[in-house]
C-alpha cells in the first residue's frame, strides 16, 4: 500500500505556532473555514486546516454555536499571544457562562451593540483559564479594558458623590464591576473584608477571597426559608464568643434588608435585590467587624466546614490556593515579564493577496 506523504512548509516551531495549527485543525475538524486573513500561505492557521481537511475529509463533526464560540476565542487568545486552557475551556463550559442580562449593566444581554455579550477575561494578566472568564456586554467589557478593582471602586466613590456616569456606566454599575473584578484577584484578608458584595459571582467563576466566598455563601442562604435556625448553626460554628457576638449583629443587619424583599420577585430580580442590600453602610461595617477578626486560613475552613455539614444548602467546592489558579498561566514572581506574544504582522504582498480573495 501506498502512502502519500503531506509535505506543508512548517519550519515554525515556536508554540505560538503550533497553537495556530491546532486551531486551523479544529475549524476543519468541524467543517469551519477559518478568518480569510489567516488562510494565506505559510500561515499556522491554515497549514493546520489544510492539513486537518486532508485527515478528515467530509468525516467532519457538526459546529453547535458554542463551537463556533469556542474556536473564536481561542482564535481571540491566539492574536493576543495569551494562553487558552483547551483542558477545561471547552464548548460545554463555555455553554454554562452566559446569563440572560448582564451583572454589570443589568440589562439583557443580545444584539451586536453594546448590549453583545462578550466572553471576557476578569484578570488580563491571566489567560483564558476556568474561573477567570465571565461573560459582559460590550459596554461593560470595555469599561472593564485595563483597570483593576481598586481603580474601580475609587471611580464608583467618585460618581456616587458627584453623580453622572463614566464611559457609559453609573456609581452602582462601577460598583459591581468592581465587585466583579476583585473576585479573581487575591488579597489579604483585611482589604478583602471591606469591599461590599455588589454582586454574586456568576456562574463558574471562583472566588479566590475565603472573605468574599462568606459573604456570598451566607448572603444566598440567610434570604432562604430558615434563615434564623441556618443563622444559629453558623454561630454555632464559630471558635469565640466575640465572633458570634459580631455575626450575630450582622445577621441583625442584613436580615432587615432581606426581609424586605418582595417574595413576588422573579429568581433573577431576586438575586439583584441581594445584591443591592450589600449597598447599606451598616450591613457593611458589620460584616466587616465580623470577618476582620478571621485570618483568611480560618475563613476558609468555616468555608469547609459549612459545605461538609450540610449549612451551604448548595454544592459548594472549595479549592486549595495553589490548585483555584493552576491553569491561568499567572506571570511568576521573581522574574521579568515577557511582553505578550502577538502574531507577526504579514508582508504587504499577502495582505494585498488577501484582501483581493476577500473581494472575489
Amino acid at each position: 500500500m501506498t502512502q502519500t506523504l503531506l509535505s506543508f512548509d512548517t519550519p515554525a516551531v515556536a508554540p505560538l505556532d503550533r497553537t495556530g495549527f491546532d486551531i486551523g485543525w479544529d475549524h476543519a475538524r468541524h467543517a469551519l473555514v477559518p478568518p480569510a486573513e489567516l488562510m494565506l500561505d505559510g500561515t499556522p492557521v491554515s497549514q493546520g486546516w489544510l492539513a486537518g481537511r486532508a485527515v478528515f475529509g467530509r468525516r467532519t463533526v457538526a459546529a453547535t454555536r458554542w463551537v463556533r464560540q469556542w474556536l473564536a476565542l481561542r482564535l481571540q487568545a491566539w492574536r493576543e499571544g495569551a494562553e487558552f486552557d483547551t483542558l477545561q475551556v471547552t464548548p460545554h463550559y463555555l455553554s454554562q457562562l452566559e446569563p440572560s442580562h448582564c451583572p454589570v449593566t443589568r440589562r439583557p444581554l443580545g444584539g451586536s451593540g453594546d448590549e453583545a455579550p462578550l466572553i471576557c477575561r476578569l484578570r488580563r494578566d491571566a489567560g483564558y483559564a476556568a474561573g477567570q472568564l465571565v461573560v459582559l456586554s460590550r459596554l461593560a467589557a470595555q469599561a472593564l479594558g485595563e483597570v483593576d478593582a481598586d481603580q474601580a471602586l475609587a471611580l464608583a466613590d467618585r460618581l456616587a458623590r458627584d453623580g453622572g456616569d463614566a464611559q457609559g456606566l453609573d456609581a452602582p454599575a462601577w460598583a459591581r464591576l468592581a465587585t466583579l473584578v476583585s473576585l479573581s484577584q487575591q488579597r489579604p484578608q483585611v482589604q478583602a473584608a471591606r469591599i461590599a458584595l455588589r454582586v454574586l459571582p456568576p456562574n463558574r467563576v471562583r472566588v479566590l477571597n475565603p472573605a468574599q466566598g462568606l459573604q456570598a455563601l451566607l448572603t444566598l442562604r440567610l434570604q432562604a426559608a430558615g434563615w434564623s435556625r441556618r443563622a444559629r448553626a453558623v454561630a454555632d460554628l464559630l471558635p469565640r464568643a466575640d465572633l458570634r457576638h459580631d455575626f450575630n449583629l450582622f445577621v441583625g443587619a442584613i436580615a432587615a434588608r432581606l426581609m424586605s424583599i418582595p417574595a413576588t420577585l422573579n429568581p433573577r430580580e431576586q438575586r439583584w435585590a441581594l445584591e443591592d442590600a450589600w449597598a447599606d453602610g451598616r450591613v457593611q461595617r458589620r460584616w466587616a467587624q465580623f470577618v476582620v477578626q478571621m485570618s483568611a486560613a480560618e475563613s476558609e475552613a468555616l468555608l469547609q466546614q459549612l459545605a461538609d455539614s450540610g449549612l451551604a444548602g448548595l454544592r459548594v467546592l472549595v479549592h486549595e490556593p495553589a490548585t483555584a489558579t493552576e491553569a491561568w498561566a499567572l506571570p511568576r514572581p521573581g522574574r521579568l515579564l515577557q511582553s505578550p506574544r502577538r502574531v507577526p504582522p504579514l508582508p504587504r504582498a499577502r495582505q494585498a493577496a488577501g484582501a483581493a480573495a476577500q473581494m472575489r
